[in-house]
């Protein structure tokens, strides 16, 4: 048992995960600090209490204000679409082009998948295989 668990330990793609997963969070620090810090002000600007994750909407209920913190929520829309956008434009692009010049440096050309068959094709197979079968 002591041995599986070295050798899932010791594969490299669990070694990679957690390198990933540490650079991540540490990479979503700074992406954070960037839209609480520069982002979030130059929206609160155009927020009547000046600083959007402080935005409240009050409204009357039955017994008591009622207050929503919109701000908050559009704080967290923004830092995930910041997040989103950095990885798509560092990572996901420059990885999808380098892919792209290696394929092309090497000479390898995708090649074609078949289309799958429709399921019409599939069961006139199994009923043709089903009389096959009856017959002999």
């Amino acid at each position: 048992m002591l041995q599986g668990f070295k050798a899932f330990i010791t594969r490299g793609n669990v070694i990679d995960l957690a390198v990933a997963v540490i650079i991540g969070a540490a990479f979503g620090a700074i992406v954070t600090a960037v839209v609480e810090n520069v982002v979030n002000p130059l929206i609160g600007a155009f927020v009547p209490t000046g600083d959007l994750s402080s935005w409240v909407i009050t409204f009357p209920g039955l017994f008591a204000e009622v207050h929503f913190g919109i701000g908050a929520i559009l704080s967290a829309v923004i830092n995930f679409l910041a997040v989103a956008a950095v990885v798509y434009f560092a990572l996901i692009v420059p990885m999808n082009r380098l892919a792209e010049l290696r394929a092309a440096r090497l000479g390898v050309v995708e090649a074609e998948t078949p289309a799958a068959p429709t399921q019409e094709e599939l069961l006139a197979e199994i009923r043709d295989l089903l009389a096959a079968q009856r017959r002999d």
